[in-house]
């Protein structure tokens, strides 16, 4: 009888569990990046932009808020790197400083907003009934108003300021939240182990927490990923408006509100950078979000 003795090839594939998973994640990430290219850049424009707005501190070479009139509306340079606006201001350090103000609304109100929504998606489908019926009409009201005039509603009764430009924006992402989540909480109710639940005597609080809500996270994680870029977005336009952050905090719709378009001939740089700080970090929220969808959802996995 021959006896097979293992070769440095067969000692070879004998990896270690913890390192065979540590390269299947490391694997998962290069390979997303190769299929998902445009996903990558995305996600490397959130992971930029939130970076520069944890270490605004350090990266901004000047205070934000000072004043300079002997510096006033100077072209780029090397010591202004942006230029500076009508006041002086170092247009540079007001974008950096911008990005926290722009992650602190666009992570704050697309959390809020989606994790009420998600509980409540998830609540009405649960128990259906007149309470879905009157809660999906709720729906309909709040979703027949665009997500900016809501906004400008919520803000004219709160106030401006950053915590209430939160919650302003906060509101209209709740039904839009809810609506998407309600949809896939109708086909896991359905399932089995939800009738499994209620004859084992769980209460409802447990059954909506524990078994339905982790079943839709693939759909909410989208969404969230959305809303961002959909926040973002709208703290830019209120600011614009006046109706939003104020002065003398550093946002970069309120870079744009104010003298910016009187200055388009003579200083085009107090306009063009935060406008492109705008579209840039939503477009790579945007761009991230879909391909996230692609990555998730296992019928467009493939494609």
């Amino acid at each position: 009888m021959t006896v097979i003795t293992p070769g440095p090839a067969a000692a070879a594939i004998a990896v270690d569990p913890q390192t065979w998973r540590q390269r299947t994640w490391a694997g998962s990430v290069l390979d997303f990046c190769r299929r998902k290219p445009l996903g990558a850049f995305g996600l490397a424009v959130v992971l930029v932009i939130c970076l520069a707005g944890g270490a605004a501190d350090w990266l901004a070479p000047f205070d934000p808020e000072e004043n300079d009139f002997s510096a006033m509306m100077q072209a780029p340079n090397w010591l202004h790197l942006l230029g500076t606006d009508q006041f002086g201001r170092d247009i540079f350090s007001r974008l950096v400083f911008g990005a926290r103000t722009a992650m602190i609304v666009g992570f704050g109100a697309a959390i809020g907003g989606g994790m009420i929504g998600l509980v409540l998606g998830v609540t009405s489908a649960y128990f259906g009934g007149w309470i879905d019926l009157v809660f999906q009409r709720v729906l309909d009201v709040l979703m027949a108003f665009p997500l900016i005039i809501l906004a400008l509603a919520v803000v004219s009764v709160f106030g401006t300021g950053v915590f209430n430009v939160i919650i302003a924006i906060t509101i209209p992402l709740i039904p839009r939240c809810g609506r998407v989540v309600r949809s896939s909480a109708l086909a896991v109710r359905e399932i089995p182990y939800i009738d499994a639940a209620r004859a084992l005597g769980f209460g409802h609080a447990r059954i909506v927490l524990r078994h339905m809500i982790p079943n839709v996270l693939a759909p909410f994680l989208i969404l969230l990923s959305a809303f961002v870029g959909q926040a973002i977005l709208a703290e830019a336009s209120l600011s614009y408006l006046g109706l939003g952050v104020q002065e003398p905090v550093p946002a970069w719709g309120l870079m744009l509100q104010g003298s910016a378009e009187d200055y388009a001939t003579t200083a085009p740089w107090i306009a063009i950078f935060p406008g492109l700080a705008i579209v840039i970090t939503v477009l790579g929220f945007s761009l991230f979000g879909d391909a996230l969808r692609d990555a998730i959802d296992p019928k467009l996995r493939n494609r």
